[in-house]
């Protein structure tokens, strides 16, 4: 670890003193002298690290919203990935990663929807009955014209957690092909991605 020239060595050397701290010692600005290490000056540094616990909000207390998002004209990837974070909860400040706080979302116009380049023509979603030879496969287009609500279900679907909480945070995804939405009751507000 010595420097070129003989100009300055910085050694670190940290030891354990618990999961919160560390206390570091640290060697400045040292000469060389035929093969002998000059100690000019030291210094110690304890650091303490926030807490890493995660707290915990109680479920009867967790307040859910209902937002409404137009995607017409909206691009495939960038919408489901807002819808995501919303679905997460993840711009709350109770976020917690194991549980579900995030809010409920619906989305209107799912037949607008758009996505860049040849994708319309070169994006394939696929489908399979379970016999078989079962497996079954279209177009960006044909299942736009078919069910334009499962191109956005699919794409949120699959920046959500795999596994149970992954699956509930998905209930509270509403997608609809027209403007319209039965949803007038919980008075949603629109919220532009």
């Amino acid at each position: 670890l010595f420097a070129a020239g003989g100009l300055s060595r910085f050694s670190l050397r940290a030891r354990g003193l618990g999961r919160h701290s560390a206390s570091i010692f640290t060697l400045f600005r040292s000469q060389f002298s035929s093969d002998q290490f000059l100690l000019k000056r030291s210094t110690t540094i304890t650091v303490h690290a926030m807490s890493t616990k995660t707290t915990l909000t109680p479920v009867n207390e967790i307040e859910r919203d209902w937002y409404v998002v137009d995607a017409a004209d909206q691009r495939l990837g960038r919408l489901a990935t807002e819808i995501a974070q919303v679905l997460r909860g993840k711009k709350k400040a109770n976020y917690t990663p194991n549980m579900d706080i995030g809010d409920f979302v619906v989305v209107v116009n799912a037949e607008k929807v758009v996505v860049t380049g040849r994708k319309s023509e070169q994006k394939l979603y696929r489908r399979h009955s379970g016999r078989p030879g079962g497996m079954k496969t279209e177009t960006f287009n044909q299942l736009q014209a078919r069910i334009p609500e499962r191109i956005i279900e699919k794409a949120v679907k699959g920046m959500l957690p795999k596994n149970t909480l992954g699956r509930q945070l998905f209930t509270k995804l509403k997608v609809y092909a027209g403007p319209e939405h039965p949803h007038d009751a919980q008075k949603p507000e629109a919220i532009n991605l």
